[in-house]
């Protein structure tokens, strides 16, 4: 509304804040192109787990980042590989329809390993999928401009990327970038969460998925890939929390090994989560881990719910 003053000046019309937007961003790439590390980066906060070992992602984890009047779901999903097993069906089945579900499909690529295996199938099979999509291009600080250009007119010429980003997800450049872009390429619409969430996976999920971090980055060279962590319980006081958790193995010798010689290599995993949930937590926490041994356990239906997984049929 305008009006005029006493000296015949015309008030300016009151600014109105700018219109929200939001939804939703599928990160999608091969096994350790750095999916998990990109999303902690973008979000400021540590949402996903990131180990040396491929397929670490199980499921669909959501980082939700704030920018200006956008509120921006990114969804880090499995890597993208061959499936073999039961469960690599079920992650890979995750991560397309993270892809399928979103506004914005981002494709991440490891600018070192370029279009090789993996990558170059996902490429050309997001080349058929409908939709918006970005690519990104991460650890551009170890490869050179020109194969940099040349990788990205190679993907841009097999798949319709509207915008093309290069990025280091590690130390983080380029990634304001990104956040800018998405946060004017979202439609409109309100929130789909409060203003101050930073995730949407359940507490009990996330401890489990931060014990299970880390007995993988301590026993990734010992330890077959079939290793899964469950919540038991959770009990909750006003200044610490009381977490049991289960680590389930498929064999007897791996049992002996996650607990190592006197139980020193449970105790160093368990301490090294503490750590971490206190943190994100804001209190103290008393973790208690067990292990146990469930045979075939990639294979039970009840596994995979647990997991937030469709068991295959």
């Amino acid at each position: 509304m305008t009006g005029e003053t006493t000296d015949g000046r015309t008030d300016a019309p009151a600014t109105s804040k700018p219109a929200q937007r939001s939804g939703f961003v599928a990160l999608i790439g091969a096994p350790n192109a750095g999916k998990s590390t990109l999303i902690n980066q973008l979000v400021g906060a540590k949402v996903s787990i990131v180990t040396h070992k491929v397929q670490t992602t199980r499921t669909q984890i959501r980082g939700i980042v704030m920018h200006g009047a956008s509120q921006i779901v990114f969804i880090d999903t499995p890597g993208i590989f061959q499936p073999k097993r039961a469960l690599d069906r079920a992650m890979v089945t995750s991560a397309w329809s993270g892809s399928g579900d979103a506004d914005i499909t981002a494709l991440l690529i490891d600018a070192e390993r370029g279009l090789k295996g993996d990558a170059a199938a996902i490429l050309d099979k997001l080349a058929d999928v409908k939709g918006r999509k970005i690519l990104i291009l991460n650890k551009v600080d170890r490869v050179d401009p020109p194969s940099l250009l040349a990788l990205a007119a190679s993907a841009t010429q097999v798949c319709a990327f509207e915008k093309v980003f290069m990025i280091s997800a590690l130390n983080g450049s380029g990634c304001a970038d990104i956040i800018s872009w998405l946060a004017e390429a979202l439609p409109l619409g309100p929130w789909y969460y409060p203003e101050d969430q930073l995730s949407d996976l359940p507490m009990k999920l996330t401890a489990a998925e931060v014990t299970r971090e880390k007995l993988m980055l301590r026993l990734h060279q010992e330890l077959p890939y079939s290793s899964h962590v469950e919540t038991e319980s959770w009990e909750e006081k006003a200044k610490s929390v009381r977490i049991q958790q289960v680590i389930y193995v498929e064999r007897e010798a791996h049992k002996k090994i996650m607990i190592g010689a006197k139980g020193a290599t449970l105790r160093a995993i368990g301490e090294a989560a503490r750590k971490d949930l206190a943190e994100i937590l804001g209190k103290q926490v008393h973790l208690f881990l067990f292990v146990k041994v469930r045979e075939n356990w990639v294979n039970d239906p009840e596994r995979y719910r647990e997991m937030g997984l469709e068991f295959p049929g």
